[in-house]
């Protein structure tokens, strides 16, 4: 079986992590001043977001950006 794409990868940790903190789509994307439906893309892996947005959500996750780039690892 292929692994998922990269972005798949990193929207699945990202999302994760938004869960966990309890904090819908919405309220998340409110917080980093992003729209909702670009926010979803990325968790969705249908954005190939980069290094800057990456870190504007890894910011407001309380993560740092290894944190996630770790966790695709698994």
């Amino acid at each position: 079986m292929n692994k998922p794409a990269l972005a798949v990868q990193v929207g699945r940790a990202i999302r994760a992590r938004r869960e966990a903190t309890g904090l819908s789509q919405d309220r998340f994307a409110d917080r980093i001043s992003m729209h909702r439906a670009y926010y979803a893309a990325i968790e969705r892996g249908e954005k190939n977001i980069t290094l800057p947005t990456l870190k504007r959500v890894t910011d407001g996750l309380g993560l740092r950006m290894a944190d996630v780039l770790a966790a695709i690892r698994k």
